[in-house]
């Protein structure tokens, strides 16, 4: 169904309709797309109801009314310009009603959207919608929908937010805000559904969620600042920092791929080809937004060469017998990936079938309490858990560091170090390992 902005009126029942001035309705605004969305506004106009279509949603040709031409032509320029923004919105999946009301405000009150005019949330608004053409300036692509995603989720929070503290300004983000931002996002809860709807479970939102909220904010005010928009430096604080802590993420291990890998889904067509997307993304450590680059024809001698969509980085990247199988079960072009949220529900569902039960201890945030939760790996698997994989089997193989972040994309060894699943244990029969090949092990216990 194509978008539409169309405009009517409702009449109160207790209301005859008058000529009188006093007795002018609102004109509001019906702004919608088919069953994608469907949200009404003030268009900030009245009139008589006398004068007005609602079937033709226009003002009728009555003499009565001597400026009919005039105040259609208004509401014309209006209706374009509604349709003309969420044109030139990056992430039209965040229409709402509250977006179409300052739509409206921006067409009557331009002067409040202009550059060195813009309040804080004016401003943030003006940066998502035009995020789209912007580029990242470390890889001079386009800014990702991803990116683009989380602008818009950070903004939600902080519209949520100014609903208990106030709607804040530039000079507002000082550490006093800090403070109550961030036990704010702590008491947020995050609701998982499965796939057919139904509350799974609820959730507080991690320590990294929370910092790359405050990140967020900290492109937002720096962006504003290089613009000379934003003259407030609080923000620039030491102790205005990204919350983080080592995140608990599951691997597989290569006994556990195998158990994953063997399994029939015959049965399941939808959960294989999951499976399989995952294996071979465990064997190559490509993200998942990779994965649709790997085809039979760009492989030359076992090497696969891409950019990377993230960091537009060169990775080349060898393949092995499970990811040839793979590649040839469906015909040298490996399934269409579907979305992520749908990936990961039905690979949990995978991942179970499997009996990928063994139990892993995640350290959670309730309420603003950390405590340990202990979770069958089933529950928490995800994309991600397939390129934490291949790093982390890669480096328990010996495969030397530098090597393995080539593939990965990792820029510096403690960032690699750091995203591996290994302990302590496993990095001293890594040492034991070495010394046992270079013949400088000797067992000296009597």
């Amino acid at each position: 169904m194509t978008i539409r902005a169309k405009f009517y009126i409702t009449i109160p029942k207790n209301k005859t309709q008058s000529k009188k001035k006093s007795d002018e309705v609102n004109i509001l605004v019906r702004f919608r797309n088919g069953r994608e969305f469907d949200y009404y506004a003030k268009s900030t106009k009245q009139i008589n109801p006398e004068y007005w279509n609602n079937k033709t949603g226009k003002v009728r040709d009555v003499a009565a009314f001597k400026n009919r031409e005039k105040f259609q032509n208004e509401l014309n320029k209006l209706q374009r310009f509604i349709l003309d923004e969420h044109d030139k919105t990056s992430d039209k999946s965040q229409s709402s009603k509250e977006w179409l009301n300052t739509i409206i405000d921006k067409h009557h009150n331009p002067g409040k959207y202009e550059q060195s005019n813009l309040t804080l949330f004016g401003f943030i608004q003006n940066f998502i919608d035009n995020s789209a053409k912007r580029t990242n300036p470390e890889t001079s692509q386009p800014i990702s929908y991803r990116m683009r995603r989380e602008y818009q989720i950070t903004f939600n929070y902080l519209k949520e937010y100014a609903k208990k503290y106030g709607e804040p300004d530039f000079i507002d983000i000082d550490l006093e805000f800090y403070n109550n931002f961030l036990d704010f996002l702590r008491n947020q809860k995050v609701i998982v559904k499965d796939k057919d709807g139904n509350i799974v479970k609820e959730k507080y939102l991690a320590v990294n969620t929370i910092g790359k909220k405050v990140q967020t904010i900290k492109i937002f005010l720096n962006t504003a600042t290089e613009q000379g928009i934003n003259t407030y430096m609080k923000y620039k604080s030491r102790k205005f920092k990204s919350p983080s802590e080592d995140a608990d993420n599951i691997y597989l291990n290569k006994k556990e791929l195998k158990q994953f890998y063997e399994h029939d889904f015959s049965q399941k067509p939808y959960l294989e080809r999951v499976r399989d997307l995952f294996m071979v993304a465990s064997w190559t450590g490509v993200r998942y937004s990779d994965i649709k680059q790997i085809k039979h024809e760009r492989i030359k001698e076992n090497i696969f060469t891409m950019k990377q969509t993230k960091t537009g980085k060169k990775a080349v990247i060898p393949i092995n017998g499970i990811v040839w199988d793979i590649i040839n079960k469906y015909d040298g072009k490996l399934p269409e990936p579907i979305s992520n949220q749908k990936f990961n529900e039905y690979l949990k569902e995978a991942a179970k079938q499997a009996g990928l039960n063994s139990v892993f201890v995640k350290t959670v945030n309730e309420n603003g309490m950390r405590i340990e939760k202990k979770y069958p790996k089933h529950e928490i698997i995800s994309t991600h858990a397939a390129r934490r994989s291949f790093c982390t089997n890669a480096f328990k193989d010996g495969i030397p560091t530098l090597h393995i972040m080539s593939i990965s994309g990792h820029r510096t060894e403690k960032a690699f170090l750091k995203y591996i699943k290994v302990d302590g244990e496993d990095h001293a029969k890594k040492v034991l390992q070495m010394w046992q090949r270079n013949g400088e092990f000797m067992n000296v216990a009597k």
